[in-house]
């Protein structure tokens, strides 16, 4: 048989016994509470966009919006191809009017190509977005991220009538528009 040791603890003192293992669970728990890691959920940076009328108004999109980028890497480009390969950002959008897009974070400059199609044709803009990447830190245990600080854009004029940066921040933030979209109107 089993002995137990058994401490009898005098009345006067079993309060203060029960304030320090308060205390010490209270300490422990918040030294192990504040090493937790704190990685952001939602740590996608992209850029966001709005379609604007010639009003300013929200324009939902009537065409069919494709939106396809490219590595730097010298060759030709065939949009044709580029449509039905693994690099489309954006499939074939409709009837809305903002929408996101990831951005580089290896290049001092994105290429996009913006294909609006309809019923008969593929009119392709091309645009040039100019970034400095800005390391963004955490945590030694989350993945790296990345913010950027856009500078400078410029668009061919087939189908885009302007591009207007609103804000020059990218960050984890998905409410922040960076730019309006204002399309060339059908009249």
């Amino acid at each position: 048989m089993m002995k137990y040791l058994r401490i009898e603890v005098p009345a006067k003192n079993r309060w203060q016994c029960v304030v320090v293992i308060l205390f010490t669970f209270l300490l422990s728990s918040v030294v192990y509470s504040c090493s937790s890691i704190d990685c952001p959920v939602e740590n996608t940076v992209s850029v966001q966009y709005e379609v604007r009328d010639s009003e300013g108004k929200a324009l939902l999109l009537t065409d069919s919006l494709s939106i396809v980028t490219t590595r730097l890497d010298g060759q030709n480009i065939d949009i044709t191809s580029l449509l039905n390969s693994n690099d489309v950002t954006l499939n074939k959008l409709i009837g809305k009017s903002a929408f996101s897009l990831p951005i580089s974070y290896s290049h001092p400059e994105d290429i996009l190509f913006f294909c609006f199609t309809d019923q008969v044709k593929t009119v392709v803009d091309t645009v040039w977005i100019k970034k400095d990447d800005i390391p963004h830190f955490e945590s030694v245990d989350c993945s790296a991220a990345f913010f950027h600080e856009l500078t400078n854009v410029r668009h061919t004029h087939h189908a885009i009538d302007s591009l207007v940066l609103i804000n020059k921040s990218v960050t984890y933030d998905t409410k922040t528009v960076h730019f309006y979209l204002y399309p060339k109107s059908d009249n």
